[in-house]
């Protein structure tokens, strides 16, 4: 059996919503990925760490459920990852960069 028909034929393959449904939720880890370049003071504290949250905990879930489901992994470490990105500008910007912007006003 060829490498794709074993993919096609896998109970979390892409004949199932186990495919389908951590497919699209890259659409939120890209949009994450495109907020990159906006101003780090329109970034959301709350969306953020729920992102971040989401991410964690359904990377651990992925793995002890059956069958495995390896889609479901990397999309929720990419959105763990972005979301922890974005919550470091966000930190930076409210905390970091607010104390070198009141010293230099001195």
């Amino acid at each position: 059996m060829s490498k794709l028909q074993a993919l096609w034929n896998h109970p979390a393959g892409p004949k199932t919503i186990h495919f389908w449904a951590p497919t699209f939720k890259w659409g939120i880890s890209i949009a994450n990925i495109a907020d990159f370049q906006k101003p780090p003071d329109n970034i959301s504290y709350l969306q953020q760490i729920a992102v971040s949250c989401t991410g964690m905990i359904w990377c651990r879930c992925s793995t002890v459920i059956t069958p495995k489901n390896w889609n479901l992994f990397s999309v929720n470490v990419a959105m763990a990852a972005t979301g922890i990105h974005q919550l470091s500008r966000k930190i930076k910007y409210d905390y970091v960069t607010d104390g070198v912007a009141a010293a230099e006003n001195e």
